[in-house]
């Protein structure tokens, strides 16, 4: 049976269909086939592409003037460390056999990248290939959370905390959702990360906003839409990637996964829109750029599994749900979760799990449900993971913001550094001149 074939016939299994049977459909010797290989570096620069500088523009815009380069510099500096992480130790730990430890964690057999060569294949690329693209999964994970406690974490505080997260929560966790762990045996329809990556980093960020507590000044509006728009459109375009990069192959069934993505995109942003133009009366920037996220978010465990107009309901449904949780649901845990990473990640990821199973059913022109399983019992599926996700991501982001605390003595900058801005006080530079 093909690649694609088997991805057709258990969707549910994802990326890691492809990773078992490891370098099995190569090229004959053992050479990685030179289209695939193509297509999903393309893949890897577009993913690269989102983070820096999509995920950090859109950040950046979104915070005041005086504190700009803080949250480009916190994102630039989470890519750089967590990178090195990921080859140091990351990679191995996150797939290969862990042994007895297997349901939970990966071996040391690869630390170092200990037997990566140029001519080794995973699937049918380069290893190195595979390693540098789950690497840049593992980077933007972590970056994604610098939205929860944005304008007033210290810059020390903060690496210590993407060090330690990174280890206790990320690399676990993608060994258990992908590398062959415990949660990736149930077969979750989960294709891209929403459990791994969304609801992970929703949970990490709220619990960050519950620990430092509110900014001084939490109601100031966006300095600049038109940098949020730029990093928006850039985060729209690296998710093409991002997605459609998972299946490992340059094939039909790759390109459904990254149109599914694009049209997630354009339901969540039109969504949105609606509805705000409907409540308001007017339609923002700041709206649409919003629901283009939570549609990409929504699609992103739905990508592989639904058909191209189930991929535009899922964000469809997803944005009127996110709204709600950023207007309603936010002021009523009382947390200022600075970007909204759990409103638009944790809440989107959570909805685009569960609806993944609804529209993957062959009616919806789906790819369908594991073989044996009912609607009832994949949906059972997909809470199970979620609500693990969501209870490890508390405890480990506790415990990672709390060593942080205790290494840096405190989280948070003081009162004095926050009211100037974090920029001239955590970095003694300016990234706009600031009027009186």
């Amino acid at each position: 049976m093909t690649p694609s074939e088997l991805l057709r016939n258990r969707p549910a299994a994802g990326l890691l269909v492809l990773l078992a049977a490891g370098p099995a459909w190569a090229q004959e010797g053992g050479v990685a086939d030179p289209g695939h290989t193509a297509y999903v570096f393309a893949c890897a620069l577009a993913v690269l592409l989102m983070t820096i500088p999509g995920l950090a523009l859109f950040y950046a815009g979104l915070v005041r003037a005086k504190n700009v380069l803080s949250v480009l510099m916190q994102v630039f500096a989470t890519v750089s460390v967590v990178s090195i992480l990921w080859v140091l130790y990351g990679y191995s730990l996150a797939f290969t056999d862990g042994g007895s430890a297997q349901p939970f964690i990966g071996g040391l057999s690869k630390v170092f990248l200990q037997g990566v060569t140029p001519e080794s294949v995973e699937g049918a690329i380069p290893e190195l290939l595979f390693v540098m693209f789950m690497g840049l999964f593992a980077a933007i994970t972590p970056a994604l959370i610098v939205g929860g406690f944005a304008e007033r974490m210290k810059f020390s505080a903060v690496m210590v905390f993407i060090i330690v997260w990174f280890t206790i929560n990320y690399v676990p966790m993608a060994h258990m959702g992908w590398g062959g762990g415990w949660v990736f045996q149930w077969e979750p329809q989960d294709f891209a990360g929403g459990n791994v990556v969304h609801v992970n980093i929703g949970i990490a960020a709220l619990v960050a906003a519950w620990l430092l507590g509110p900014r001084r000044e939490p109601t100031m509006a966006p300095h600049n839409m038109t940098m949020t728009m730029s990093g928006a459109s850039l985060l729209w375009v690296g998710w093409l990637g991002f997605c459609g990069g998972c299946a490992l192959l340059a094939n039909g069934f790759s390109m459904l996964v990254v149109f599914n993505t694009m049209l997630g995109a354009a339901g969540g942003a039109t969504a949105w829109m609606l509805v705000e133009w409907l409540h308001r009366g007017k339609p923002s920037m700041l709206g649409i750029a919003s629901g283009a996220i939570t549609g990409l978010v929504a699609i992103t465990p739905a990508c592989g599994f639904v058909g191209p107009v189930g991929a535009i309901l899922v964000g469809a449904l997803a944005s009127p749900v996110c709204i709600w949780a950023v207007e309603k649901l936010k002021p009523m845990l009382g947390q200022d979760d600075a970007l909204d990473v759990f409103g638009i990640h944790g809440v989107g990821g959570i909805v685009g799990g569960l609806l993944t199973t609804v529209f993957a059913l062959p009616m919806f022109a789906g790819q369908g449900l594991p073989e044996g399983r009912s609607l009832l019992d994949q949906m059972l599926v997909q809470v199970g993971a979620m609500a693990f996700s969501i209870a490890f991501s508390a405890i480990t982001s506790c415990i990672a913001l709390k060593i942080a605390a205790v290494c840096c003595k405190g989280l948070r900058v003081s009162e004095e550094q926050e009211e100037v801005g974090l920029d001239p006080s955590e970095h003694g530079e300016v990234g706009y001149k600031l009027t009186a």
